[in-house]
């Protein structure tokens, strides 16, 4: 139920002579509403006759079975490295110290018994901003003083960004495809669920796909499993274009995985386009070729004469594969053997022509997509 201010506003309006307050706050997210809650809460009861005090709310949820008191002001615990305070804020500071500055910050501190390296904190319901330890550390930086902080000098403090691993091998790709004459394109990251699914000749498990729970618009419904929608859309908006066109994407498609916390994970593809008068088929088929050669992995064949030469313990081929996206007989799925373990990474070959009559093309495509985070 609901407190509606308007209707009772004279009735219910604070005044110096207020003596009780009734708190009720409607939110469509708990997490939220119970921080407001608790500072809500806490700034009041500073002015309480019995001085930061409050009186609990019982809470009767039947349907969902989350009966409860509000609020809670039980101080949340965490803990942080004596280390990793000093070298973010080039102090030499003891555990005993950090604690006397983090209580000037409102927090209650005590050296943990577990690490010399370690300090127990408690965080009071009014600092919700507080996430990891580096929130802890600023507050420690605050509590000492920005301006009294030592100075260093910048081969000291400064430091000098690396790549993550997986941007530079897109890197690599990104580089090696663009200079075999390839266009790189960025489409969108959402698309429909049909685009994803449907239009693909794919079917949707309901397990695959991260669907948007409330979407704007019918085109931007799921996160993309495939690359494929993207570079077709791509090719329909400039089909006015001469042909052929050829446009390739390094980026991340993401799928559902309960196992994590977040509940979904992300994968790095690359994938291509060949539109054309011809199929293309060669075409995509000499880029996988490329791509493969240069990730140093070698071409496993039983034709005599045409042995691929060793150049690490990563070896591939490809085999034909029956997938409704491609023209039958017309696909084949790429294999990988990376340290004795062997692995599907992806597949290419010439589209159905039901998937280009829904794009909207009326020149074949060939296409290619393939894992490539399986290269790290």
């Amino acid at each position: 139920c609901s407190l509606p201010p308007i209707i009772n506003g004279d009735h219910s309006k604070i005044s110096t002579k207020t003596k009780n307050v009734f708190i009720e706050i409607t939110a469509l997210d708990k997490t939220k509403v119970e921080i407001v809650n608790n500072i809500l809460v806490a700034m009041f009861s500073q002015y309480t006759d019995e001085q930061f005090t409050v009186e609990p709310v019982k809470i009767i949820s039947k349907h969902n079975h989350e009966t409860r008191e509000t609020p809670d002001l039980t101080p949340r615990e965490t803990q942080a490295e004596v280390s990793y305070i000093n070298d973010c804020c080039g102090l030499t500071l003891n555990a005993e110290d950090i604690c006397k500055l983090l209580k000037r910050m409102s927090y209650n501190a005590s050296p943990s018994k577990s690490s010399s390296d370690l300090i127990d904190v408690h965080i009071p319901p009014t600092r919700a901003d507080v996430l990891h330890q580096c929130d802890i550390m600023e507050d420690v930086a605050v509590a000492y003083g920005f301006n009294d902080l030592p100075k260093s000098f910048p081969t000291k403090s400064g430091t000098i960004a690396q790549p993550l691993v997986v941007n530079k091998l897109s890197d690599i790709v990104r580089l090696e495809a663009a200079m075999t004459g390839w266009s790189e394109v960025m489409p969108l990251i959402l698309c429909s669920h049909d685009e994803n699914f449907s239009w693909l000749n794919r079917k949707d498990d309901g397990n695959t796909a991260v669907k948007l729970a409330n979407p704007k618009t019918a085109e931007y419904q799921v996160v993309r499993t495939s690359l494929l929608p993207g570079l077709l859309k791509t090719i329909r908006e400039n089909k006015h274009h001469s042909v052929p066109i050829k446009i390739f994407e390094v980026s991340d498609v993401a799928f559902k995985d309960m196992s994590l916390e977040r509940k979904s994970r992300n994968e790095r593809h690359f994938a291509a386009a060949w539109y054309g008068k011809s199929s293309g088929f060669e075409v995509v088929h000499g880029l996988m070729d490329r791509i493969m050669l240069m990730l140093k992995s070698a071409f496993l064949t039983s034709e005599e004469g045409l042995e691929g030469k060793n150049v690490g313990d990563s070896m591939y081929w490809i085999e034909e594969v029956d997938d409704s996206t491609f023209f039958p007989g017309h696909a084949a799925a790429i294999h990988v053997r990376l340290n004795g373990k062997q692995h599907i990474i992806g597949v290419f070959g010439i589209l159905h022509p039901t998937v280009l009559d829904r794009f909207e093309l009326r020149y074949p495509v060939s296409t290619l997509e393939m894992n490539i985070e399986i290269f790290l």
